[in-house]
């Protein structure tokens, strides 16, 4: 296991804890917070995703590692765009909801295999930080709505 592997998936681990403490801070009423405090750092996640796909190459990482990174940081995209740029209010549109969440699910979901490059260790708490961020993602929106 080399240092980027073990960067990758310390970063794996920032995403989800970040987005889980959105989820939390929603649920507590404090939207706000959770928007300022997780997520904004869960944004800046993207400069090292984006220091893991330039260094890629150099490694010979396969095409899914491309495709993992890629799909987070295409949800970091959306996120800056939609919640931090234009400030729309797009929660309230049921397809456009369908497709921000399908996407988060897809970034998210590679970034368990991001982290599985790190061992074992990773992938089971990956898998386990992943799944409570899921439950989490589910039970807010039907508590608390948009």
């Amino acid at each position: 296991m080399d240092r980027l592997d073990l960067l990758g998936a310390w970063v794996v681990q920032a995403i989800f804890v970040l987005a889980i403490l959105v989820f939390v801070a929603r649920l507590l009423g404090r939207p706000k917070l959770g928007h300022w405090l997780a997520g904004v750092p869960l944004l800046l996640t993207a400069f090292p995703l984006l220091y893991l796909l330039v260094r890629a190459p150099a490694y010979g990482r396969p095409w899914i590692h491309y495709l993992q990174i890629s799909l987070m940081l295409a949800f970091h995209g959306v996120e800056l765009i939609l919640d931090y740029v234009l400030k729309l209010d797009f929660r309230q549109v049921r397809w456009a909801v369908i497709g921000y969440v399908t996407l988060f699910f897809a970034g998210t979901g590679g970034m368990i295999g991001l982290a599985s490059a790190a061992g074992k260790p990773f992938t089971v708490l990956s898998v386990g930080l992943f799944l409570t961020m899921g439950v989490l993602a589910f039970v807010q929106r039907a508590r608390t709505g948009p």
